[in-house]
């Protein structure tokens, strides 16, 4: 259960949070000054921390430093009266995350308490590497062990130390963040803040004030001043996500950060410096938005410095049981359910499927599967209609060329690589061969003597391969052409 710790010598804040929070998921400690705070930041380890500005025995802002001191990640809102917004902003280029002013308002104090304890989240739990079926138990889990994945970890490990931008590309869904967050979390500025914001997401107008701030009166609505992104997160690590969606103005102000480390907030002529690390992502072609003039050349020059590219599913199916045991056993744990494991013809689903949302997409998937099961093992009748019904088809006329059960040819030879295999070639060919004489049967309704006759061999080679390779035709195949001159097995034989 999320802590939020309120040190703050008024009785009636600390009832207003109280009453807020009861009933919630949160749990709310009250300390009445900066000495009590501190005294209960080491036995109760808060998530975020609400921190008035005046207290009785020492300044908000000393009693900030010395819980930057005692634990530097842990978020920190001020909650100041509008006179002393002064000392909350001098707080914030420290490194606070935010301030409140009286009278507190109770759809922005969620907003701040929900936003501070997803950064402590962001910044405390470390990204993992899976590349094995073991379960490492953690939902930040960057899970594959394909040729793609594994020149993924290599990037990270290489770039993460060097003070470097970094450019992410992949399409939606394909985990940009996990690796932002590696990269910041294996770097040296791991001491700093790790901010992120999604370009995408904020609307053109608000975006510049979030990334730079601006003065009081900057604009109808900017009664006090405001500390952006940049000034805030100076030491740290800023993620700018999906960066392709930043208007062309923002594009030529972060351009100068790059180039200068210096910026003035909006409405302001102060040059600000910054110290602040860029990793920036996108699901969106630059090199062909600079083409279309929609992006600046000199920026994806300056943010292209490393690029890391995340694949698509699709190109990686060979990392899907990996991905089913991770997820099974992380969503079957929250869920409280008792699924361990998934019938062939699931399996054969997943790897059949295009997968346009990527790893968010499977991810909803299993966990519906998890959902609708009725017993240990994911059947068919289990997985989301979008899955049942899909099919991967090659590029040349829509036939599907599976391998056994729906497995494209390609996965199932990169799962036998995987599984380093010794009979590679004959595994291969069975499967050839196999998929032949069931296609040449079908098309003949079971009639072994034109089966042979189109395949070119005698009777007795095709019955020795159908039961070597396991194929039977059962009457359900004949049932059209009725019973006269059936073998024992349902197949005709003249």
């Amino acid at each position: 259960m999320p802590l939020i710790l309120v040190i703050d010598d008024d009785p009636m804040v600390q009832h207003w949070f109280r009453r807020e929070f009861e009933n919630t998921d949160f749990e709310v400690v009250p300390a009445r000054s900066a000495l009590e705070g501190l005294g209960l930041l080491r036995g109760h380890s808060p998530d975020v921390v609400m921190l008035d500005v005046v207290l009785p025995d020492m300044s908000g802002l000393d009693a900030y430093q010395r819980i930057h001191e005692s634990d530097p990640k842990l978020p920190v809102i001020f909650i100041t009266a509008g006179g002393e917004s002064e000392t909350a902003i001098e707080a914030m280029k420290l490194g606070a995350l935010d301030y409140l002013f009286k009278p507190l308002d109770r759809k922005q104090v969620r907003h701040l308490v929900g936003r501070a304890i997803e950064i402590r989240r962001l910044m405390e739990t470390p990204v993992q590497f899976q590349t094995t079926s073991v379960d490492l138990g953690s939902p930040d889990v960057l899970v594959g062990r394909c040729t793609a994945m594994q020149e993924v970890y290599k990037a990270i490990g290489r770039v993460a130390s060097q003070d470097v931008t970094v450019l992410i590309q992949g399409e939606s869904g394909t985990g940009k963040e996990l690796v932002a967050r590696a990269i910041y979390q294996h770097s040296r500025r791991t001491a700093g803040p790790f901010l992120a914001i999604n370009c995408a997401a904020i609307p053109e107008s608000l975006l510049e004030s979030e990334l730079f701030g601006y003065e009081r009166g900057a604009f109808t609505g900017a009664e006090h001043r405001r500390i952006g992104k940049f000034e805030q997160c100076s030491g740290g690590t800023l993620f700018l996500d999906e960066i392709g969606d930043m208007s062309a103005s923002t594009q030529s102000k972060v351009l100068r950060v790059l180039q200068q480390q210096r910026f003035e907030r909006l409405g302001g002529s102060e040059t600000i410096e910054t110290d602040v690390r860029i990793i920036a992502a996108t699901n969106r072609d630059l090199d062909e938005l600079v083409g279309q003039g929609r992006f600046r050349a000199d920026l994806f020059y300056r943010l292209n410095v490393v690029t890391i590219q995340l694949s698509p599913l699709r190109e990686r199916l060979t990392d899907i049981p990996l991905l089913l045991h991770h997820y099974l056993s992380r969503f079957s744990r929250d869920l409280r359910k008792s699924v361990t494991s998934i019938a062939p013809e699931s399996l054969d689903m997943l790897l059949s499927y295009h997968w346009p949302g990527n790893i968010r997409e499977f991810q909803s998937v299993i966990k519906h599967a998890i959902l609708h099961a009725t017993g240990s093992v994911l059947l068919p009748d289990f997985m989301p209609d979008s899955v049942r019904g899909a099919r991967v088809r090659s590029a040349g006329g829509g036939v599907d060329w599976a391998a056994n059960g729906g497995v494209p040819w390609e996965t199932f030879i990169q799962q036998q690589l995987s599984g380093q295999t010794n009979t590679l070639y004959a595994d291969v060919i069975a499967q050839v061969e196999r998929h032949l004489l069931a296609a040449v049967l079908r098309h003949t309704n079971g009639n072994r003597v034109q089966a042979a006759r189109i395949l070119g061999v005698t009777r007795s080679t095709l019955r020795s391969k159908m039961s070597s390779l396991g194929i039977s035709i059962g009457n359900s195949v004949l049932a059209e052409r009725g019973a006269g001159g059936e073998s024992s097995d349902g197949a005709r034989d003249e």
